[in-house]
């Protein structure tokens, strides 16, 4: 009875041996960070980003519109509101700066002027795209600053950018008029590599 059970003793050992054997052997190997192994491309962090740029074409009294006047502070300009100023928008996003070029999504969303001197607002926004064989949509919110850049937080997506961090940079192009024009450039991370996505830069 004895001598019987020692092969199946024996092959159980082995057994035991080799899956050690694998388990550490797997142990040993480090696997490789998002930062390492993706050297090749020109962002390192495997194609698992997006970049692009817009513009807002915004025309006061048309696609957007003060809804709460404010109380105090500077006065109505193309640049300034009262503080506690609600104003809400709905801007085309073209292509290019030329009001004419191609729409390529829409920035929906309002801003509440928070400073005294009326060139700072807290804004939230819904910016959905179509371009680029893109679609879907982002959520930002942020400060704005009403005569130089802003940076907004992307704080989620939906359709191709769900799941999407990063941030959308806004640039005055052109003041003048009933109709201003900014800037928007999107930069957009994907997990795992959304953890290496850089500050905006100052």
């Amino acid at each position: 009875m004895a001598t019987s059970t020692r092969p199946a003793a024996r092959l159980l050992l082995c057994t035991v041996a080799v899956v050690f054997m694998l388990f550490s052997s797997t142990a040993a190997t480090p696997s490789p960070s998002p930062s390492s192994s993706n050297k090749t491309h020109d962002d390192g962090h495997g194609g698992r980003t997006l970049s692009f740029t817009l513009y807002q074409q915004e025309t006061i009294n048309k696609t957007a519109y003060m809804v709460v006047d404010g109380v105090a502070g500077a006065g109505v300009s193309q640049t300034t509101t009262p503080f506690g100023t609600v104003y809400v928008f709905r801007d085309n996003l073209t292509v290019h700066a030329d009001r004419a070029s191609p729409v390529a999504g829409v920035a929906e969303g309002t801003s509440i002027t928070t400073s005294l001197d009326g060139l700072l607002s807290l804004s939230m926004a819904k910016v959905t795209i179509h371009h680029r064989g893109h679609r879907g949509s982002v959520s930002i919110l942020g400060g704005t600053y009403n005569i130089g850049p802003s940076d907004y937080p992307v704080v989620g997506g939906t359709g191709d950018f769900a799941y999407a961090l990063g941030y959308v940079r806004s640039s005055p192009v052109d003041l003048r008029g009933s109709t201003v024009t900014y800037k928007f450039e999107l930069q957009l991370y994907w997990p795992p590599y959304a953890q290496y996505a850089p500050t905006p830069p100052r």
